[in-house]
């Protein structure tokens, strides 16, 4: 079974006993057969990170923090999440014997929280977390010091928080380079920032000099226009007013040092509507048969918005990641796509109605 421990020279270091596998990374770069075309880079590729074990690229951080656990023999994991982070790691510990306590930020998908629910993870929802800057760093003051207290770690997906377990979100660089000698750009949604981080120090780790572009919804743009307007510090919003679910993160967290990594990779900030990531989530399915969840759609906007500044050269390769699956999120497909109603037919007047395809 192909995992990310392939790499382990570049992982922390833990004996393989101790190892919690479940099949992650290895995931698909596929070439673009449509919107590649549609916007003028004949090399557009996606790494389909939705292929993972849990429908995430969270499942790389959670194998790293739960083998870390087990290595050190703790028995319970303290979380806070938007969604994906709190799959994965109920899953991992479902997998490893480790009790999993979660705090979900505020209108995290239902979906999501049911995956939580049904690995087994006790999940507590708190209000205004994840919306509201003072609130969210409120929670995270209080769990770090009770995570401390209890010499456990606090498995956020940040560097803040969990460096070694953020090596494991390195290897989607290491994957990309094994069938991309050199890339021209790479584009990654940003919340926090922790994965457009984990692609930046990858890149460095493996001496490539890939164009690493941080892409954010314009209701949390807390890093992408500090990067384009050459500030160094990115900057807190009062409350994060998008509609894409894992990216409301109205702090800043990782965000100083993804803009000192971008910048110093070449790459540039892009600000997204949200009306173009569910724009872009559509015809990912509709035209590649890519079905993900809004987060997964940032990238291909941000690459539009680059195309649209004319910052990207058509003949340089394209890397979009696609962070998450659609099941992760139906909510928003019932919301924006108002598909319509599947009635009951009639056996004789279905078979006329297909007959007028042709």
């Amino acid at each position: 079974m192909k995992t990310i421990w392939k790499y382990e020279s570049r992982l922390p270091e833990v004996g393989g006993a101790h190892r919690v596998q479940l099949g992650e990374g290895d995931t698909p770069l596929v070439r673009s057969r449509s919107v590649g075309k549609m916007l003028g880079i004949p090399e557009l590729y996606f790494k389909l990170e939705n292929l993972n074990p849990t429908g995430s690229y969270k499942d790389r951080f959670a194998a790293v923090l739960t083998t870390e656990m087990v290595a050190q023999g703790q028995k319970i994991c303290i979380a806070t999440s938007s969604g994906n982070t709190g799959a994965a790691l109920s899953a991992y510990c479902a997998a490893s014997g480790i009790r999993c306590v979660l705090v979900v930020v505020d209108g995290a998908p239902l979906p999501k929280v049911k995956q939580m629910q049904l690995y087994g993870a006790d999940i507590y929802m708190v209000k205004d977390f994840g919306k509201d800057p003072q609130v969210t760093a409120n929670v995270f003051d209080q769990l770090e010091k009770l995570c401390a207290q209890q010499r456990i770690p606090l498995p956020i997906s940040a560097y803040r928080y969990c460096p070694s377990a953020m090596q494991g979100v390195q290897t989607i660089v290491y994957e990309i380079l094994e069938e991309l000698e050199n890339p021209g750009h790479i584009f990654v949604p940003a919340g926090g920032g922790g994965l457009t981080l984990a692609i930046c120090k990858g890149a460095e780790i493996a001496a490539t000099n890939v164009k690493i572009n941080c892409v954010q919804p314009d209701g949390n743009d807390t890093i992408a226009s500090a990067l384009r307007h050459n500030r160094t510090t990115a900057n807190a919003v009062s409350a994060s007013t998008t509609k894409v679910s894992g990216l409301q993160v109205a702090s800043v967290i990782d965000g100083d040092h993804v803009i000192e990594r971008c910048r110093n990779s070449g790459g540039n900030g892009y600000t997204v509507k949200d009306a173009d990531i569910f724009k872009w989530q559509k015809t990912l399915a509709q035209t590649e048969g890519i079905f993900c969840e809004p987060a997964g759609a940032v990238a291909l906007a941000g690459l539009e918005n680059a195309l649209i500044r004319k910052e990207i050269d058509p003949g340089e390769s394209v890397v979009c990641l696609v962070t998450g699956s659609g099941f992760k999120d139906m909510g928003s497909v019932d919301t924006f796509f108002n598909l319509p109603k599947v009635g009951i037919a009639d056996r004789q007047d279905f078979i006329q109605t297909i007959q007028t395809f042709f």
